[in-house]
């Protein structure tokens, strides 16, 4: 079973069990998960926090090779894993995001570029994204 945080259009949040990502994806397309609270079928999973398990020695080498990292190599390292994990739209970042969010698309993450306009109009929406700074790289 897997445990996923989920939320309301009313942003009631609650938790739901689930044999796995298809089998949410599957009741929530037919309408079978509703709110405890106001009973919506609308509803959304909220982003997962990340959980690192294992020996306290492991944990302080890990932590000590991440604070040997710069600022710089550290942005460098967060654009390759965007540049290999996420799909490029390009310019139609907002009308993807807008499609994915409301089901019309299958989800997957994205990467690309948007207008102040747009950004207002996917935060109305309640699409959740993040704007990640592109640094330069000398070559």
């Amino acid at each position: 079973m897997i445990i996923y945080d989920l939320s309301c259009e009313k942003k009631h949040k609650f938790e739901g069990w689930f044999k796995d990502l298809a089998a949410f994806e599957e009741q929530r397309a037919r309408k079978l998960i509703t709110c405890p609270v106001c009973g919506s079928s609308d509803v959304a999973m909220l982003p997962a926090s990340i959980a690192v398990m294992g020996r306290s020695r492991e944990l302080r080498e890990r932590k000590a090779n991440l604070a040997d990292v710069s600022p710089m190599k550290m942005l460098e390292m967060i654009n390759d894993f965007v540049t290999k994990n996420f799909d490029d739209v390009g310019s139609r970042f907002a009308e993807v995001a807008l499609r994915i969010h409301r089901g019309e698309e299958q989800k997957r993450n994205i990467r690309g570029v948007t207008t102040e306009k747009e950004e207002e109009t996917l935060r109305e929406e309640g699409v959740e994204f993040m704007k990640i700074p592109v640094p330069k790289f000398d070559s």
